[in-house]
C-alpha cells in the first residue's frame, strides 16, 4: 500500500520552509539550514527566519561543508525527547559542518513500525534478531532495542557509532551489539557464517566511505546489498525498512529493487516521509519501503 507518512513528534517542529531553506524547532531551539526541495516561497518574512538560533552557512567552496551561526545562549549539543505510547527515546543533538543535527525526525514513523514489528516477534517469547546498517545515531536501534530486540548496529564511522551509544544510555537501554565497518563488507560475512536475521533496517546514503576507506555508491552498490540481505533474513516472522534519501530515487523505484531481491511479502508500504509546516506547505523528506512477512 503506498501512502505519505507524518509522524507525531512533540518536541520537533517543522515552523517554515522555502528558498530552498527550512526552519525546524528541536525542543528548545530553532534552527535554519539549507533543504533542496523546498523550491516555493517561505511564509514568515525574513525577520521571523533571522530569529532562529543557530542558522547554517554554506561553504562557498563545497556544496555540502559550512559553519553555523550561534545566537546567543544556543548551546552547541542539546537533548530531545521522542514519546510515544510504545516508547521513550531520548537523543543528543549536534551541530554538524554538513548541516546535520544527528536526527532525522521524519525517521520517527519508521521507529514505530520496528518497535511494533519486534513486540509481535518477541511474543513469541524469543527476542528477534535484528540488523541496523548505515545506522547512524541509532533512533531506529533504539526504537528496536526498546521493544527487547537483540540489536547489531553498524556503521563506518566510529564517531557516529559513539554518538549512538550515548544515545541508547541517555534512553535508559543498554545491550546494543556496536560495529564499526563497511556495510556491504559486513553482509557479506554475515552471510559466509550463516548468521540469520528477524528484521534489517537500511538507511543508505547516496555516496559513502567505509571505515577503511570502501566506496559505497547507491545506484552501484543497492542491488549487491539488498540481495546479501535477502539471504540474511529469515523466510518468514521477519521484517525489512528501506530508507531512501537521494533526489529523484522513488518509493516506486525502491519497491521494484527490494521485491527482485526478496520476492513479494505478505504486506507491505511505501511512500514519503513528511512533515507539513505552520504555512500548510508538505514537505517530502525521503522515500520509504517497508514489509512484513
Amino acid at each position: 500500500m503506498q501512502q505519505q507518512l507524518t509522524p507525531a513528534f512533540g518536541e520537533y517542529e517543522l515552523l517554515d520552509t522555502g528558498n530552498f531553506e527550512k526552519l525546524e524547532r528541536f525542543g528548545d531551539f530553532v534552527t535554519r539550514r539549507p533543504e533542496p526541495q523546498a523550491i516555493w516561497r517561505p511564509t514568515l518574512s525574513e525577520t521571523e527566519w533571522r530569529r532562529a538560533d543557530a542558522s547554517f552557512l554554506r561553504d562557498a567552496c563545497s556544496d555540502e561543508r559550512g559553519e553555523w551561526r550561534l545566537r546567543p545562549g544556543m548551546p552547541s549539543r542539546w537533548t530531545v525527547t521522542y514519546a510515544s505510547e510504545r516508547m521513550r527515546l531520548r537523543m543528543r543533538l549536534g551541530l554538524t559542518s554538513f548541516k546535520h543535527v544527528g536526527l532525522f525526525p521524519e525517521q520517527a514513523a519508521n521507529w514505530e513500525f520496528i518497535h511494533e514489528q519486534c513486540s509481535r516477534l518477541g511474543a513469541a517469547g524469543t527476542a528477534p534478531r535484528v540488523l541496523n546498517l548505515f545506522a547512524y545515531t541509532g533512533g531506529a536501534t533504539l526504537a528496536a532495542r526498546a521493544a527487547g530486540a537483540e540489536v547489531t548496529h553498524v556503521d563506518s564511522v566510529r564517531q557516529v557509532v559513539t554518538w549512538a551509544r550515548e544515545n541508547m544510555e541517555t534512553s535508559g537501554l543498554e545491550g546494543v551489539r556496536w560495529i564499526v565497518e563497511d556495510a556491504l563488507r559486513f553482509v557479506r560475512r554475515e552471510e559466509r557464517r550463516g548468521n540469520r536475521y528477524r528484521g534489517i533496517i537500511l538507511d543508505p546514503p547516496a555516496y559513502g566511505r567505509g571505515a577503511n576507506g570502501e566506496k559505497w555508491v547507491l545506484e552501484d552498490n543497492i542491488c549487491e546489498m539488498l540481495e546479501c540481505c535477502a539471504r540474511l533474513l529469515e523466510p518468514s516472522g521477519a521484517f525489512l525498512v528501506l530508507n531512501l534519501y537521494s533526489m529523484g530515487l522513488s518509493s516506486t523505484l525502491a519497491r521494484t529493487a527490494v521485491r527482485q531481491a526478496f520476492g513479494a511479502p505478505a504486506d507491505e508500504q511505501w511512500g514519503e516521509l513528511c512533515f507539513t509546516d505552520r504555512g500548510g506547505k508538505q514537505l517530502p523528506l525521503g522515500t520509504y519501503y517497508r514489509f512484513e512477512r
